[in-house]
């Protein structure tokens, strides 16, 4: 059976506040010592959040002013060398920040400068989104890892983290994404079992409750999944009608991994389209309010 619902994106403006800083843990030496002499200059770290700077030579100028904060999981099975690697100018890879397990916020970038996290990937037509973005790195191994669950401790430095980002650069609640949602068929970090609910009730990010899944799986008919393609559009996706098969699947599986976790299949449901149709309800209710 087919699921209609209006369709109707608009923009929801909500100011983050400072929060209070977490008490941060002294950086391993070792790490330190396996980057002697990799690291570029340092600088002053822009979040009093941040226990350590150590400089990443894998950056450049921003094109375009910050926009957004993109989260990533490390993907790697041990903490050092993920933090080695981001400083690793053969590695050619980089973030503004790394979220330890404990908490602990060791800042590599500065904000004003481009960090290399996002690579290709688009959000809302825009292109770039190393320039646009403050990318996160949280130490977790991902899928390849056996997706194992983010400690709290962690997670409370992620909230405090981005609550002070948002405030300093003046930006949405709702510009928090996944690295998923900007390059949905490359990337699936920082996974379905990432607590964006935790995150959205502590002012990050945009979250609804999901639908209930429907134990049939029953798909949309073409014209509710074509209405859903382009709302996702409209949300912000890069995704369009011509797009092939293939791709329309990974970008509505990037949606779910993000608002629908319980079941990532790519596959437009009831359950995705009524989710989404609370999402841009709740997103036109917050601009009303605004």
């Amino acid at each position: 059976m087919a699921v209609r619902f209006p369709l109707y994106v608009k923009s929801l403006y909500e100011s983050a506040e400072r929060v209070p800083q977490p008490q941060a843990q002294a950086i391993d030496a070792v790490v330190r010592s396996r980057l002697d002499g990799a690291m570029a200059s340092p600088f002053t770290a822009d979040s009093p959040l941040a226990s350590s700077v150590m400089a990443s030579p894998n950056l450049d100028e921003r094109c375009a002013p910050v926009e957004l904060i993109v989260l990533h999981y490390t993907g790697m099975p041990e903490e050092d060398p993920a933090l080695a690697r981001l400083c690793d100018a053969e590695a050619k890879v980089s973030s503004h920040y790394v979220v330890r397990e404990s908490g602990e916020v060791v800042q590599l970038v500065a904000e004003e400068k481009r960090a290399w996290h996002a690579g290709v990937s688009c959000w809302r037509g825009a292109s770039d989104i190393n320039s646009r973005s403050i990318g996160i790195e949280i130490v977790n191994p991902g899928h390849d890892g056996g997706c194992p669950p983010y400690p709290d401790p962690q997670i409370a430095a992620v909230i405090t983290l981005c609550r002070d980002i948002l405030a300093r650069n003046g930006l949405r609640r709702d510009q928090v994404l996944a690295h998923s949602d900007i390059a949905p068929t490359r990337k699936q970090d920082p996974g379905e079992w990432f607590p964006w609910a935790r995150l959205a009730a502590e002012g990050v990010g945009l979250w609804v409750e999901p639908a209930p899944l429907d134990d049939a799986g029953a798909e949309a008919e073409a014209g509710e999944a074509a209405a859903f393609i382009g709302a996702l559009a409209g949300y912000g996706y890069d995704i369009t009608p011509a797009d092939p098969p293939e791709v329309k699947a990974a970008v509505v599986a990037a949606f779910q991994r993000h608002f629908r976790p319980a079941r990532v299949d790519g596959k437009v449901d009831r359950s995705s389209i009524e989710t989404l149709r609370r999402l841009l309800a709740a997103r036109q209710a917050l601009t009303a309010g605004a």
